[in-house]
Protein backbone atom coordinates (compact mmCIF):
# COMPACT_ATOMS: atom_id res chain seq x y z
CA UNK A 1 0.00 0.00 0.00
CA UNK A 2 1.31 3.72 -0.94
CA UNK A 3 2.03 6.25 1.19
CA UNK A 4 -0.90 8.43 -0.20
CA UNK A 5 -3.45 5.32 -0.05
CA UNK A 6 -2.93 4.70 3.25
CA UNK A 7 -3.19 8.25 4.30
CA UNK A 8 -6.27 8.81 2.23
CA UNK A 9 -7.46 5.76 4.03
CA UNK A 10 -6.55 7.01 7.55
CA UNK A 11 -8.73 10.10 6.64
CA UNK A 12 -11.82 8.43 5.85
CA UNK A 13 -11.96 6.67 8.76
CA UNK A 14 -11.42 9.91 10.73
CA UNK A 15 -14.09 11.97 8.41
CA UNK A 16 -17.26 8.81 8.23
CA UNK A 17 -17.74 9.17 11.78
CA UNK A 18 -17.17 12.88 12.28
CA UNK A 19 -19.79 13.08 9.55
CA UNK A 20 -22.29 11.04 11.05
CA UNK A 21 -22.14 12.84 13.91
CA UNK A 22 -22.55 16.51 12.29
CA UNK A 23 -25.74 18.42 11.52
CA UNK A 24 -28.41 20.37 12.47
CA UNK A 25 -28.81 18.44 15.49
CA UNK A 26 -25.34 17.14 17.05
CA UNK A 27 -24.93 13.99 18.21
CA UNK A 28 -22.15 13.49 20.80
CA UNK A 29 -21.12 10.16 21.96
CA UNK A 30 -20.38 12.54 25.15
CA UNK A 31 -23.27 14.82 25.57
CA UNK A 32 -26.52 15.00 26.40
CA UNK A 33 -28.68 11.61 25.12
CA UNK A 34 -30.34 12.96 21.54
CA UNK A 35 -33.93 11.98 21.04
CA UNK A 36 -34.07 9.20 17.98
CA UNK A 37 -30.93 9.56 17.66
CA UNK A 38 -30.50 5.99 16.14
CA UNK A 39 -33.08 6.26 13.37
CA UNK A 40 -31.14 9.94 12.66
CA UNK A 41 -27.71 8.06 12.09
CA UNK A 42 -28.94 4.79 10.62
CA UNK A 43 -31.84 6.03 8.27
CA UNK A 44 -30.49 9.49 7.49
CA UNK A 45 -27.02 10.38 7.82
CA UNK A 46 -24.85 6.99 6.98
CA UNK A 47 -26.70 6.30 3.82
CA UNK A 48 -25.82 10.09 2.94
CA UNK A 49 -22.56 9.22 3.88
CA UNK A 50 -22.64 6.29 1.98
CA UNK A 51 -23.87 8.03 -1.11
CA UNK A 52 -20.97 10.58 -0.84
CA UNK A 53 -18.02 8.29 -0.91
CA UNK A 54 -19.39 6.21 -3.42
CA UNK A 55 -20.21 9.70 -5.78
CA UNK A 56 -17.13 11.17 -5.09
CA UNK A 57 -14.91 8.09 -5.30
CA UNK A 58 -16.51 7.49 -8.92
CA UNK A 59 -16.31 11.24 -10.19
CA UNK A 60 -12.02 11.24 -8.44
CA UNK A 61 -11.84 8.26 -10.49
CA UNK A 62 -13.34 9.44 -13.85
CA UNK A 63 -11.32 12.76 -13.60
CA UNK A 64 -7.87 10.87 -13.61
CA UNK A 65 -9.06 8.02 -16.19
CA UNK A 66 -9.97 11.35 -18.84
CA UNK A 67 -7.47 13.23 -17.98
CA UNK A 68 -4.77 10.52 -19.05
CA UNK A 69 -7.25 9.52 -22.16
CA UNK A 70 -7.68 13.24 -23.74
CA UNK A 71 -4.21 13.98 -21.90
CA UNK A 72 -5.28 17.07 -20.67
CA UNK A 73 -5.22 18.12 -17.14
CA UNK A 74 -8.79 20.49 -17.81
CA UNK A 75 -10.36 17.36 -18.94
CA UNK A 76 -13.33 16.09 -16.78
CA UNK A 77 -16.01 13.47 -16.52
CA UNK A 78 -18.58 16.02 -17.88
CA UNK A 79 -16.94 16.97 -21.65
CA UNK A 80 -18.01 13.37 -22.53
CA UNK A 81 -21.70 15.05 -22.74
CA UNK A 82 -22.89 12.27 -20.40
CA UNK A 83 -23.63 14.23 -17.42
CA UNK A 84 -25.61 16.83 -19.45
CA UNK A 85 -27.46 14.20 -21.38
CA UNK A 86 -28.29 12.49 -17.66
CA UNK A 87 -29.84 15.61 -16.31
CA UNK A 88 -32.14 16.08 -19.06
CA UNK A 89 -33.70 12.66 -18.85
CA UNK A 90 -33.75 13.84 -15.15
CA UNK A 91 -35.49 17.39 -15.98
CA UNK A 92 -37.68 15.50 -18.44
CA UNK A 93 -38.85 13.32 -15.65
CA UNK A 94 -40.43 16.40 -13.76
CA UNK A 95 -41.58 17.87 -17.08
CA UNK A 96 -43.85 14.57 -17.63
CA UNK A 97 -44.50 14.48 -14.32
CA UNK A 98 -43.22 10.80 -13.97
CA UNK A 99 -40.95 11.65 -11.33
CA UNK A 100 -43.64 11.50 -8.82
CA UNK A 101 -43.22 7.29 -9.58
CA UNK A 102 -41.02 4.99 -7.55
CA UNK A 103 -37.46 4.73 -9.70
CA UNK A 104 -38.94 7.03 -11.98
CA UNK A 105 -36.37 10.15 -11.90
CA UNK A 106 -32.81 7.63 -11.49
CA UNK A 107 -34.33 5.72 -14.26
CA UNK A 108 -34.85 8.81 -16.72
CA UNK A 109 -31.39 10.01 -15.73
CA UNK A 110 -29.63 7.26 -16.02
CA UNK A 111 -31.33 6.59 -19.79
CA UNK A 112 -30.19 10.07 -21.10
CA UNK A 113 -26.49 9.12 -19.90
CA UNK A 114 -27.26 5.89 -21.99
CA UNK A 115 -28.72 7.72 -24.85
CA UNK A 116 -25.12 9.99 -24.82
CA UNK A 117 -22.76 6.82 -24.65
CA UNK A 118 -25.13 5.78 -27.89
CA UNK A 119 -24.46 8.61 -29.78
CA UNK A 120 -20.60 9.11 -29.07
CA UNK A 121 -20.31 5.59 -30.28
CA UNK A 122 -22.27 6.15 -33.43
CA UNK A 123 -20.80 9.56 -34.20
CA UNK A 124 -16.91 9.31 -33.41
CA UNK A 125 -17.26 5.46 -34.75
CA UNK A 126 -14.83 2.79 -34.82
CA UNK A 127 -11.77 4.59 -36.25
CA UNK A 128 -12.73 8.07 -34.49
CA UNK A 129 -9.65 9.59 -32.78
CA UNK A 130 -9.76 11.29 -29.24
CA UNK A 131 -10.00 14.91 -31.18
CA UNK A 132 -13.14 13.67 -33.13
CA UNK A 133 -14.27 12.02 -29.45
CA UNK A 134 -13.83 14.86 -27.28
CA UNK A 135 -16.07 17.33 -30.56
CA UNK A 136 -18.05 14.75 -30.43
CA UNK A 137 -18.90 15.27 -26.35
CA UNK A 138 -18.45 18.85 -26.49
CA UNK A 139 -21.38 18.27 -29.24
CA UNK A 140 -24.01 16.38 -27.23
CA UNK A 141 -23.21 18.53 -24.29
CA UNK A 142 -24.42 21.70 -26.18
CA UNK A 143 -27.81 19.68 -27.26
CA UNK A 144 -28.12 18.91 -24.07
CA UNK A 145 -27.74 22.00 -21.91
CA UNK A 146 -30.09 23.68 -24.99
CA UNK A 147 -32.83 21.17 -24.71
CA UNK A 148 -32.66 21.15 -20.74
CA UNK A 149 -33.34 25.11 -21.00
CA UNK A 150 -35.68 24.46 -23.47
CA UNK A 151 -37.72 22.64 -21.33
CA UNK A 152 -37.21 24.65 -18.02
CA UNK A 153 -38.77 27.71 -20.20
CA UNK A 154 -41.50 25.30 -21.40
CA UNK A 155 -42.33 23.97 -18.03
CA UNK A 156 -45.98 23.19 -17.42
CA UNK A 157 -46.31 24.34 -13.63
CA UNK A 158 -44.43 26.35 -11.48
CA UNK A 159 -44.37 23.10 -8.80
CA UNK A 160 -42.64 21.36 -11.78
CA UNK A 161 -39.69 24.25 -12.42
CA UNK A 162 -38.94 25.09 -9.09
CA UNK A 163 -38.03 20.68 -8.66
CA UNK A 164 -36.07 21.09 -12.25
CA UNK A 165 -34.11 24.17 -10.70
CA UNK A 166 -33.36 22.59 -7.71
CA UNK A 167 -32.44 19.10 -8.72
CA UNK A 168 -30.05 20.39 -11.15
CA UNK A 169 -28.02 22.71 -8.10
CA UNK A 170 -26.97 18.63 -6.91
CA UNK A 171 -27.35 17.50 -3.61
CA UNK A 172 -27.41 14.47 -1.15
CA UNK A 173 -30.57 15.56 1.22
CA UNK A 174 -33.37 13.59 1.34
CA UNK A 175 -31.30 10.75 0.05
CA UNK A 176 -31.58 7.56 1.77
CA UNK A 177 -30.59 3.69 1.43
CA UNK A 178 -32.37 3.13 -1.79
CA UNK A 179 -30.78 5.91 -3.75
CA UNK A 180 -27.53 4.47 -2.42
CA UNK A 181 -28.77 0.95 -4.24
CA UNK A 182 -29.39 2.70 -7.31
CA UNK A 183 -25.82 4.01 -7.53
CA UNK A 184 -23.34 1.78 -5.81
CA UNK A 185 -23.63 -1.13 -9.12
CA UNK A 186 -23.20 1.06 -12.05
CA UNK A 187 -20.34 2.90 -10.50
CA UNK A 188 -18.73 0.01 -9.17
CA UNK A 189 -18.94 -1.55 -12.95
CA UNK A 190 -17.67 1.67 -14.01
CA UNK A 191 -14.82 1.61 -11.52
CA UNK A 192 -13.66 -1.98 -12.87
CA UNK A 193 -13.84 -0.73 -16.25
CA UNK A 194 -11.65 2.53 -15.70
CA UNK A 195 -8.86 -0.12 -13.78
CA UNK A 196 -9.49 -2.26 -16.97
CA UNK A 197 -8.23 1.18 -19.06
CA UNK A 198 -5.42 1.59 -16.54
CA UNK A 199 -2.47 -0.31 -19.01
CA UNK A 200 -3.72 1.22 -22.39
CA UNK A 201 -3.82 5.28 -20.65
CA UNK A 202 -0.46 4.42 -19.37
CA UNK A 203 0.80 3.14 -22.88
CA UNK A 204 -1.17 6.51 -23.97
CA UNK A 205 1.07 8.77 -22.05
CA UNK A 206 3.98 7.93 -24.89
CA UNK A 207 1.83 9.46 -27.49
CA UNK A 208 -0.84 7.27 -30.07
CA UNK A 209 1.79 5.78 -32.54
CA UNK A 210 3.89 4.58 -29.57
CA UNK A 211 0.68 3.20 -27.62
CA UNK A 212 -0.65 1.07 -30.54
CA UNK A 213 3.26 -0.19 -31.32
CA UNK A 214 2.89 -1.50 -27.86
CA UNK A 215 -0.24 -2.75 -28.37
CA UNK A 216 -3.21 -0.63 -27.03
CA UNK A 217 -6.27 -1.20 -28.72
CA UNK A 218 -7.82 2.46 -29.76
CA UNK A 219 -11.34 1.09 -29.90
CA UNK A 220 -11.24 -1.23 -26.93
CA UNK A 221 -10.09 1.73 -24.83
CA UNK A 222 -12.75 3.75 -25.92
CA UNK A 223 -15.46 1.28 -25.16
CA UNK A 224 -13.98 0.94 -21.62
CA UNK A 225 -14.23 4.63 -20.95
CA UNK A 226 -17.10 5.83 -22.41
CA UNK A 227 -18.91 2.63 -20.40
CA UNK A 228 -16.64 3.63 -17.37
CA UNK A 229 -17.44 7.26 -17.15
CA UNK A 230 -21.13 6.60 -18.23
CA UNK A 231 -21.92 4.68 -15.62
CA UNK A 232 -20.22 6.44 -12.68
CA UNK A 233 -21.70 10.19 -14.08
CA UNK A 234 -24.97 9.17 -14.91
CA UNK A 235 -25.33 6.80 -11.42
CA UNK A 236 -24.39 10.14 -9.64
CA UNK A 237 -26.43 12.39 -12.12
CA UNK A 238 -29.31 10.30 -11.37
CA UNK A 239 -29.23 10.29 -7.68
CA UNK A 240 -27.85 13.28 -6.61
CA UNK A 241 -28.00 15.95 -9.64
CA UNK A 242 -24.78 17.60 -11.18
CA UNK A 243 -21.92 17.70 -9.14
CA UNK A 244 -19.35 19.32 -10.63
CA UNK A 245 -15.53 20.01 -10.61
CA UNK A 246 -14.71 16.88 -8.21
CA UNK A 247 -13.33 15.02 -11.60
CA UNK A 248 -11.39 18.19 -12.15
CA UNK A 249 -9.38 18.95 -8.87
CA UNK A 250 -9.30 15.58 -7.47
CA UNK A 251 -6.51 14.05 -10.04
CA UNK A 252 -4.20 17.75 -9.46
CA UNK A 253 -4.24 17.49 -5.28
CA UNK A 254 -2.87 13.66 -5.46
CA UNK A 255 -0.89 13.41 -8.70
CA UNK A 256 2.58 15.19 -7.45
CA UNK A 257 1.96 12.38 -4.63
CA UNK A 258 2.31 9.63 -7.60
CA UNK A 259 4.58 8.63 -10.27
CA UNK A 260 2.01 10.63 -12.58
CA UNK A 261 0.86 7.48 -14.16
CA UNK A 262 -3.05 7.32 -14.83
CA UNK A 263 -3.32 3.84 -13.58
CA UNK A 264 -1.61 4.81 -10.62
CA UNK A 265 -3.77 8.04 -10.06
CA UNK A 266 -6.98 5.92 -10.06
CA UNK A 267 -7.47 4.47 -6.81
CA UNK A 268 -6.03 7.84 -4.78
CA UNK A 269 -8.39 9.76 -7.18
CA UNK A 270 -10.98 7.51 -5.91
CA UNK A 271 -10.54 7.91 -2.16
CA UNK A 272 -9.94 11.80 -2.36
CA UNK A 273 -12.67 12.13 -4.13
CA UNK A 274 -14.65 10.37 -1.69
CA UNK A 275 -12.99 12.28 1.00
CA UNK A 276 -13.84 15.83 -0.76
CA UNK A 277 -17.34 14.97 -1.38
CA UNK A 278 -18.16 13.78 2.19
CA UNK A 279 -16.45 16.89 3.61
CA UNK A 280 -18.46 18.97 1.48
CA UNK A 281 -21.71 17.61 2.27
CA UNK A 282 -20.77 18.16 5.92
CA UNK A 283 -20.04 21.72 5.50
CA UNK A 284 -23.21 22.27 3.59
CA UNK A 285 -25.63 20.28 6.78
CA UNK A 286 -23.27 22.92 9.07
CA UNK A 287 -23.93 26.32 6.89
CA UNK A 288 -27.03 27.88 8.36
CA UNK A 289 -28.95 29.41 5.66
CA UNK A 290 -32.76 30.82 6.03
CA UNK A 291 -34.09 28.70 3.33
CA UNK A 292 -32.45 25.41 4.05
CA UNK A 293 -28.93 23.78 3.80
CA UNK A 294 -26.56 25.09 0.94
CA UNK A 295 -26.91 22.25 -2.30
CA UNK A 296 -23.67 20.47 -2.78
CA UNK A 297 -23.15 21.55 -6.16
CA UNK A 298 -22.78 25.01 -5.58
CA UNK A 299 -20.69 24.27 -2.51
CA UNK A 300 -18.69 22.43 -4.71
CA UNK A 301 -18.52 25.24 -7.89
CA UNK A 302 -17.40 27.69 -5.07
CA UNK A 303 -14.48 25.47 -4.20
CA UNK A 304 -13.54 24.80 -7.63
CA UNK A 305 -14.08 28.06 -9.50
CA UNK A 306 -10.85 29.45 -8.27
CA UNK A 307 -9.34 26.53 -8.42
CA UNK A 308 -9.98 26.08 -12.11
CA UNK A 309 -8.64 29.63 -12.22
CA UNK A 310 -5.40 29.32 -10.58
CA UNK A 311 -4.57 26.18 -12.66
CA UNK A 312 -4.94 28.16 -15.63
CA UNK A 313 -3.15 30.99 -14.38
CA UNK A 314 -0.54 28.80 -13.88
CA UNK A 315 -0.81 27.22 -17.55
CA UNK A 316 -0.35 30.47 -18.72
CA UNK A 317 2.86 31.19 -17.14
CA UNK A 318 4.23 27.88 -18.23
CA UNK A 319 3.54 28.62 -21.78
CA UNK A 320 4.46 32.40 -21.62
Amino acid sequence: MTRPIAILLAALVLAIPLSLLAGQVWISPFGPPVRNAIPILMELRLPRAVLALVIGAGLGASGAAMQGYLRNPLADPGLFGIAPMAALGAVLSFYTGFSVQPFALPLFALAGGAIAMVLLALIAGRSGGIALFTLAGMMIASLAGALTSLAISLSPNPFALSEIVTWLMGALADRGWHEVWIALPPTLLGLILLARAGPALDALTLGEAAARSLGMEPRRLQVLMVAGVGLIVGAGVAVAGIIGFVGLVVPHLVRPFTDGRPSALLIPSALAGALLLLIADCLCRLLPLAGGELRLGIALSLIGAPFFLRLLLKMRKELG
